[in-house]
């Protein structure tokens, strides 16, 4: 007798099958939540640099070198052209005002002067010749003049007597009037010769006078001729160090070729190098800081505009202070301040901006366990800060470190 068998609902077959659909449905469901969510990315907390948001003093500033150089120098050039022909110091000494450096030979200068001399002499001389003819011509007018006085008196007596006795008819009208005209002739000869003699007198003296405005033009023109002569021997012009001389003996030096340099031994200033970006930025003023068994301070008060392989310089002078183991060429690491100390939301620098531009950056959850992308506007900036004009809070936390292998991610997850 046949018997009728029950067909089993669960059995192996089926279980598999549907066991295997569900995996694919779970697989595909798995997939499909979390490609539509936000991109996320594993990190070791370890490998990153978490800091804090604070809200603290701002200075921008910006690192630069000086290097200390005596506060002021006196550059030498050569006055006048020439051979060098002795040298009476060394590179490095330290001078008096007045001391010889070095002598130049200029035979050309030398024999001008000379000649000046020469002419000078020879105008002297001639000069001595005049006022020797001068006064002879003098002597002569004026005994010429006691002559002439000596006449007219003479004359005037004999005029008078005969006046006296022609009114007394002891003497005839003929005899009278010749003394009339030998009173009346050395009269108006005592004035044509008055008249001769002031104008002698006059001319001689103007004479004498262009001569002597010759003359002393001419020693002028000898002084500044001896002075050119002395100048062939270099001397320091204030107490002050010789440096960069550049002079050996043989040497031929044009007029005006630099010979060396006086340095100034009572104060130093720092020449600094800017970058060109900052050009607009430096002015007199500003000021700066180093460090070195303490802090001192600096302050620019010369900018240079010219730019030379993309970097101008200033010159520094000390403020206070200044350290007693300073020396000229010593290197000094400035922080040069471009603006006033403010308070401002501080985060501190980091890889992250190389990336971001400083357009966002990854802020940490409350619970630290993953961080996402937030927009934020960074400000000013130095070396060690960027100033956050929004997007964060004080206290908040974020990932400063670099984002180099984030791609675009949307959001880390902090693994321990």
């Amino acid at each position: 007798m046949d018997r009728k068998i029950e067909k089993k609902t669960w059995n192996t077959k089926r279980i598999t099958t549907i066991a295997g659909i569900t995996g694919i449905v779970l697989l595909v469901g798995g997939s499909i939540y979390f490609t539509s969510g936000k991109s996320k990315l594993n990190v070791d907390t370890e490998r990153i640099t978490v800091s804090e948001i604070k809200k603290g003093p701002f200075q921008e500033f910006i690192p630069v070198n000086g290097v200390v150089m005596p506060k002021t120098t006196i550059y030498l050039d050569a006055v006048e052209g020439g051979r060098v022909e002795k040298l009476f110091v060394e590179d490095g000494t330290t001078m008096k005002a007045g001391q010889p450096i070095l002598k130049l030979t200029n035979t050309d200068l030398e024999l001008s002067l000379a000649n000046e001399e020469t002419s000078v002499f020879n105008v002297l001389t001639q000069m001595q010749i005049s006022r020797d003819n001068a006064q002879q011509n003098t002597i002569g007018k004026l005994n010429q003049m006691a002559e002439v006085d000596n006449a007219l008196k003479e004359a005037e007596r004999i005029y008078k007597l005969n006046k006296h006795l022609y009114d007394q008819k002891a003497i005839g009208l003929q005899e009278f009037k010749k003394s009339e005209n030998e009173y009346q002739y050395a009269v108006n000869r005592k004035k044509l010769t008055t008249k001769i003699l002031n104008q002698d007198s006059t001319s001689t003296k103007q004479q004498l006078t262009q001569m002597g405005e010759s003359y002393d033009h001419m020693k002028s023109t000898l002084a500044l001729m001896r002075k050119k002569v002395g100048d062939l021997i270099v001397r320091a012009p204030v107490d002050g160090q010789l440096t960069s001389m550049d002079a050996e003996i043989g040497q031929t030096k044009n007029k005006g070729q630099r010979l060396g340099q006086i340095d100034v031994l009572s104060g130093y200033k720092v020449r600094v190098d800017v970058d060109e970006h900052y050009i607009s930025r430096v002015y007199n003023g500003l000021m700066g800081e180093f460090t070195l068994d303490k802090t001192y301070k600096l302050r620019i008060k010369k900018v240079f505009t010219q730019v030379t392989n993309g970097r101008f310089q200033v010159d520094m002078e000390f403020l206070g202070a200044i350290p007693k183991e300073m020396r000229r060429g010593q290197t000094l690491q400035i922080r040069l301040a471009l603006s006033d100390e403010t308070q401002a939301l501080l985060v501190p620098k980091g890889g992250f901006y190389q990336q971001t531009g400083g357009n966002w950056i990854f802020k940490l959850s409350e619970d630290g366990k993953t961080a996402y992308r937030v927009d934020v506007q960074l400000g000013r900036q130095n070396p060690d800060y960027y100033e956050v004009l929004q997007g964060l809070q004080p206290g908040d936390k974020v990932v400063t470190s670099s984002y180099d292998t984030y791609g675009d991610m949307q959001e880390l997850v902090l693994k321990q």
